[in-house]
């Protein structure tokens, strides 16, 4: 082959790996990124622990700090004084709030309704409305978790709040829902007027309602609840991470039911 011929040919194979190699794409910035991380979108339904009164606002209540502890974004809904059945001042029921604040939004990753307190109904009764709300929650959003709180007591309960629990905790386990007790577990003790148990340093005056160390203890316990349950960071549509052992253990229910018992 002619000298010529020969290096014109090696100067076009060198000129095509030349070509080849400054063709190839760098790759997209976008796909060398850090994936995002997942922001739980969490809405939380309930009474005035919820929901907050007019010294505890939604965004110092024990839910709005459970959600920056554990880094959600949070839509506090419900109002003072309602209930599963109870409708308080403002007329409407957990149901009717639903409705009302949080039935129209996109699904959330995990929704947590907190009540009972202010049902003094007959339990079956108090049941029977929490099972048709679940429910309804649980058709519109198919993908995501739901948590029923039972109630919450400024100390001691007696013994009608039990029973509303009892029946809570019952249609719970009917639907299969994750259930969080507040009084088996003792979150408050005692009596803020008698100076005894923890409720001399959480609860307000009124007997009832946490003080802003109570919503942070309150919080505590939640986030621990729910830790132990694999539910802290939940995700639609994702099953409930396992929880690590020691969550799992402080999270257990304590058993105690007796407003008596230590």
């Amino acid at each position: 082959m002619p000298r010529l011929v020969w290096c014109a040919l090696v100067a076009l194979l060198l000129c095509g790996c030349s070509t080849s190699q400054a063709a190839e794409p760098a790759g997209d910035p976008a796909s060398a990124a850090p994936p995002r991380l997942h922001v739980p979108v969490v809405f939380m339904l309930g009474d005035s622990y919820t929901a907050g009164i007019k010294s505890v606002p939604p965004e110092k209540t024990y839910a709005a700090e459970t959600a920056r502890r554990l880094g959600w974004q949070v839509v506090i809904a419900g109002y003072a004084g309602t209930g599963f059945m109870a409708r308080g001042k403002i007329g409407k029921n957990f149901a009717d709030l639903y409705d009302a604040q949080l039935a129209w939004r996109p699904a959330p990753d995990m929704i947590v309704v907190s009540g009972g307190h202010n049902d003094r109904h007959p339990p079956d009764q108090v049941a029977l409305a929490a099972n048709r709300l679940l429910t309804e929650i649980t058709v519109r959003w198919p993908k995501t978790h739901v948590v029923l709180v039972g109630p919450m007591w400024g100390g001691d309960p007696p013994p009608r709040a039990l029973r509303v629990r009892d029946a809570l905790r019952t249609t719970a386990t009917t639907l299969k829902v994750p259930f969080i007790d507040p009084l088996a577990e003792r979150w408050i003790t005692g009596n803020v007027h008698k100076g005894t148990g923890n409720a001399k340093r959480y609860i307000l005056p009124d007997g009832t309602h946490p003080t802003a160390a109570g919503n942070r203890y309150i919080a505590d316990r939640l986030v621990t609840a729910l830790r132990a349950r694999g539910l802290d960071h939940p995700m639609q549509g994702v099953p409930a991470r396992r929880p690590t052992p020691q969550h799992a253990e402080a999270g257990a229910p304590a058993g105690r039911d007796d407003p008596k018992r230590p």
